[in-house]
């Protein structure tokens, strides 16, 4: 599970650096707020976890399971069946791993805005644009990521590699 067998995109550093960043700027963005983290499971985690702990604020964490992947290295085209938290009136930001098509992630903040929350932003570690198939992007932004399938920080193959400290690509087809 070394450096040696991937091409490291973002670094442990680089990641944390960001986030650190990132936190920053949602407590300044919410300020007096208490802003509620939803994460989809399973690659958020990571994410959600070091993110909440460098926002300086007083927040909530809700889950969401929702499998878009699967043991595939494309993604499926819907969320699917999933148990939403109430947001009513609360300030929501969905934390996701990397935004791909956009597809899963459109349908998923539609749902959630017609439970009429105060606010909904997104934030993600990565962003792949040129996947993109419909508008939709992070308001936190960790990186803009290449169209190559990654792995680590969260993101896996087939429930392998989540826990990797730094985000690459595999060096060989898993």
């Amino acid at each position: 599970m070394d450096e040696n067998n991937y091409r490291v995109l973002f670094s442990e550093a680089a990641i944390q650096e960001r986030v650190r960043e990132l936190g920053a700027q949602i407590t300044r963005d919410y300020a007096g707020k208490t802003p509620m983290l939803i994460g989809l499971l399973k690659g958020s985690f990571l994410l959600i976890a070091d993110l909440a702990r460098a926002i300086k604020l007083p927040c909530e964490i809700e889950f969401i399971q929702s499998s878009t992947y699967g043991n595939a290295t494309q993604r499926q085209r819907s969320v699917g069946e999933v148990v939403l938290p109430p947001v009513e009136g609360k300030d929501v930001i969905i934390v996701e791993d990397i935004i791909d098509t956009g597809l899963s992630l459109a349908e998923l903040r539609a749902r959630l805005l017609d439970q009429r929350p105060a606010s909904l932003r997104i934030a993600a570690m990565l962003q792949k644009r040129g996947r993109q198939e419909t508008p939709i992007s992070a308001d936190y932004l960790g990186f803009d990521c290449p169209d190559e399938f990654v792995v680590g920080y969260g993101m896996d193959y087939a429930q392998r590699f989540r826990n990797l400290p730094f985000i690459g690509v595999p060096d060989h087809v898993i």
